[in-house]
């Protein structure tokens, strides 16, 4: 029996089905079975972009196996919350990896990805946010966007971030990255007309309760405009990011 993939190749040889017939229909085949993980490598094909590996809890023989397979495939390569000494042990493995120890994250860029239509900008309040923007940074890198950053212009000295606003008045997208109060989004989106993206960090002293606090005040924010993913998710409000910059 024919599988679905070479009955569809099958029909666009013959001149049964167009090519642009075809790949409505392979939007839904199946993916790869490793037993331990199932890789979706048509995942590009339905949503843009390829699948992204969350490395946290896996093991470096599980890592290896399906970073390989998705590499087969001339996807680029996204692995999220890796520590370098993983990614030494992927290195030995698979040739041109890249890492960014800040951000935790394993990457490969192996063809170009479709360019997004304007810039995506990260900020962050403090210092200490950094490394989940750098998450986002690469994210948004990765998946085909321009972005810039602009680091360290929270509210404790709102005069650094007026003078970045000619800057930040000309993005696209702009993801804000806040703990403490969480108060940056809010004063960003009063300020610009792209829509604004919220990331709440685990920064803070014991009554941010490891995010929390940051997370409910940026989803009480009453300036309109502001969408808010989770704590420390970096890699979510850049994919997010890059889907309205590719709209």
């Amino acid at each position: 029996m024919k599988s679905k993939l070479e009955d569809t190749l099958e029909k666009v040889y013959k001149g049964k089905l167009k090519p642009s017939e075809a790949l409505k229909v392979l939007k839904d085949y199946p993916y790869q079975d490793l037993s331990f993980a199932k890789i979706d490598h048509h995942r590009e094909i339905r949503r843009g972009f390829p699948e992204i590996v969350y490395g946290l809890g896996k093991t470096e023989e599980q890592l290896f196996k399906i970073a390989s397979e998705i590499l087969k495939k001339g996807h680029n390569l996204l692995i999220t919350k890796i520590e370098e000494s993983v990614f030494k042990h992927l290195k030995k493995r698979i040739s041109g990896l890249s890492y960014n120890a800040t951000a935790k994250v394993v990457f490969k860029k192996q063809k170009k990805a479709i360019e997004g239509k304007g810039t995506i900008i990260i900020m962050t309040a403090g210092t200490t946010d950094i490394p989940v923007a750098e998450e986002a940074f690469v994210t948004c890198d990765v998946l085909g966007n321009r972005v810039k950053k602009i680091y360290d212009v929270g509210v404790a000295g709102i005069h650094r971030l007026f003078g970045e606003y000619e800057k930040i008045r000309e993005a696209r997208v702009i993801i804000t990255v806040a703990g403490m109060e969480g108060a940056l989004p809010s004063v960003v989106a009063g300020l610009v007309k792209a829509p604004v993206i919220a990331v709440p960090t685990s920064v803070g002293y014991g009554a941010s309760f490891q995010g929390l606090a940051a997370l409910l005040a940026m989803l009480n924010s009453c300036r309109g405009g502001v969408g808010v993913v989770n704590i420390d998710n970096g890699f979510g409000a850049a994919y997010l990011a890059s889907l309205i910059n590719h709209l």
